[in-house]
């Protein structure tokens, strides 16, 4: 399948009193990765992110993008009639008017995930959204970030993801996994190689060796495209 890409209008002026988001793309592709990996999913992506991960891989959305009204972000979404939603970026939540968005997209009636770092609050979110939330490793270089207060406020709907750089960085998502009780809190906790610095192999085998309540994902988008823009 080729990703279908929305693409956003020319720049003109916006009444700020209508609420409003930067955009750095809307696209459809196939969900890469959390628990609806496969299925053909409309993706959000908002501009900005205070985080600055070594691993990232969508480094070109912490600049630039367009601002739309949500009139129209909700229109271009709809155009291509899906059931999900994701609302990623950069950190969606470093826009305050992300938490419109996602009730809008909720009482559209659609499916709706968000993809976000974890170290900002989440306790404003629409409990209809699915919160696939990061808990930043030593590797990543932003474990400092980590609001763990969010924790207490994730539900059985949501998932939790761990990007693993190193062994080093295993066996601390090993003990924050046991230290908070993760595998029953949330619907999944999720072990994910950093691409180019774990092998796949390696990290399964150590999931496998210590027999881990998580689930062992792989980023589908980077296997069919390569980490190309806009899938």
């Amino acid at each position: 399948m080729v990703a279908a890409r929305f693409p956003l209008a020319t720049q003109r002026p916006i009444h700020m009193t209508q609420a409003s988001l930067k955009i750095t793309e809307i696209f459809y592709s196939l969900q890469g990765e959390s628990t609806t990996v496969g299925l053909p999913t409309v993706f959000v992506r908002l501009t900005g992110c205070p985080l600055r991960c070594g691993y990232c891989d969508s480094e070109y959305a912490f600049y630039g993008g367009e601002r739309l009204l949500l009139d129209e972000i909700l229109a271009k979404v709809a155009s291509f009639n899906p059931r999900y939603i994701c609302v990623t970026g950069g950190e969606p939540l470093a826009q305050r008017e992300c938490l419109t968005l996602l009730t809008a997209l909720c009482d559209a009636g659609y499916s709706v995930s968000l993809e976000t770092s974890g170290a900002l609050p989440v306790d404003d979110v629409d409990p209809r959204v699915v919160k696939v939330m990061d808990l930043k490793t030593p590797g990543s270089g932003e474990v400092g970030r980590n609001r763990w207060e969010n924790i207490p406020l994730l539900s059985a709907q949501d998932q939790i993801k761990f990007v693993i750089c190193d062994r080093a960085d295993y066996e601390w998502a090993r003990f924050k996994l046991d230290e908070h009780q993760l595998a029953g809190k949330v619907a999944e906790v999720l072990f994910s190689p950093s691409f180019g610095q774990v092998t796949p192999l390696a990290l399964a085998e150590w999931i496998l060796a210590d027999n881990l309540p998580v689930r062992f994902q792989l980023q589908l988008h980077k296997l069919l495209w390569n980490d190309a823009p806009g899938h």
